[in-house]
């Protein structure tokens, strides 16, 4: 089975271990608000990427000591399931946050614990990892953050706007609030911010390789456009030369339009470029125009 683009985005992301006790808070702490349950009695964690997979146990180990109650084997597949349920756990979570495991209905992005730019970094991180994906760019560009809490959604968009300058559009799907940009640069901004240069790398090459194709797909229709307008002047002058023939006006016209005439009949799918070439001697593209436009406006006369 191919491995999906937001996939190996965030496969790279998970490279990206955090040095210090409080990015590992702060990178959990996103994990936890965009993730599946952050209640009083269970923390839930469900994730198909294995390379986030492996990351969580030394993440949660690093921030908070702890351990997860329940969590897949090595070599499981499919949908990952990390769960905490011991309460002693909880506690020492949700105070790390500055939360009560009796009062979790209104959580929020404490500021206190993402107040170092390394622990916003962090903080987003960890939000894209659980909560978050990205359109593979060959198809489209999108990149997103969704949570089902609106204060957390409100405070990352400030986020995001302080540390990124971004303004992140928003949308309700359901029951979640979702933030997302659309633009191709600032989502290879964003995976550059996150620690996904690769990624963002594929974003601005595939941006380049639709912008080189819009590019040759214009020049060929413009070519292709040229190219008709060519072809039906060419036929509109060899029938005015064959009624002029017709009518037996080819001797009577000047010496500069009978040398026009006989160099169309012969080059019947010449431009007018190489027709000007011909002529002896050789004159202009806008002359070589008017003696053939003089032709068809003659044999227009002759027909009256």
């Amino acid at each position: 089975m191919a491995v999906s683009f937001a996939a190996t985005a965030k496969a790279e992301i998970c490279r990206v271990i955090p040095a210090k006790r409080c990015c590992a808070r702060a990178m959990c702490f996103g994990i936890l608000l965009y993730g599946n349950s952050f209640v009083a009695d269970s923390i839930r964690i469900v994730t198909e990427n294995k390379e986030f997979a492996q990351l969580l146990p030394k993440l949660f180990k690093k921030a908070f000591s702890v351990n997860f109650d329940l969590f897949p084997e090595a070599e499981a597949s499919g949908k990952l399931i990390f769960q905490i349920t011991d309460p002693d756990k909880i506690s020492r979570i949700m105070s790390a946050y500055g939360f009560s495991p009796a009062d979790t209905l209104s959580l929020n992005v404490n500021l206190a614990v993402v107040e170092e730019e390394c622990c916003k970094t962090a903080f987003l991180r960890g939000a894209f990892l659980s909560g978050g994906s990205v359109t593979d760019p060959t198809k489209g560009y999108h990149i997103e953050l969704t949570t089902t809490h609106n204060a957390v959604a409100r405070q990352t968009y400030a986020l995001m706007e302080e540390i990124l300058g971004f303004y992140p559009k928003t949308a309700v799907r359901g029951a979640t609030q979702m933030l997302y940009l659309k633009q191709s640069d600032q989502i290879s901004d964003l995976l550059t911010f996150l620690g996904a240069p690769i990624a963002a790398m594929g974003i601005i090459e595939a941006r380049l390789e639709k912008e080189l194709n819009n590019n040759v797909n214009r020049r060929c229709n413009c070519d292709d456009g040229n190219t008709s307008k060519v072809v039906e002047a060419a036929q509109e002058q060899l029938a005015a030369i064959r009624i002029l023939r017709k009518r037996g006006m080819v001797k009577q016209l000047p010496q500069k339009l009978q040398q026009a005439l006989v160099a169309r009949e012969k080059n019947p799918e010449a431009s007018l470029t190489e027709l000007a070439a011909i002529m002896d001697p050789p004159i202009s593209k806008p002359a070589m125009n008017n003696r053939l436009k003089r032709l068809v406006a003659l044999s227009k006369e002759a027909t009256l």
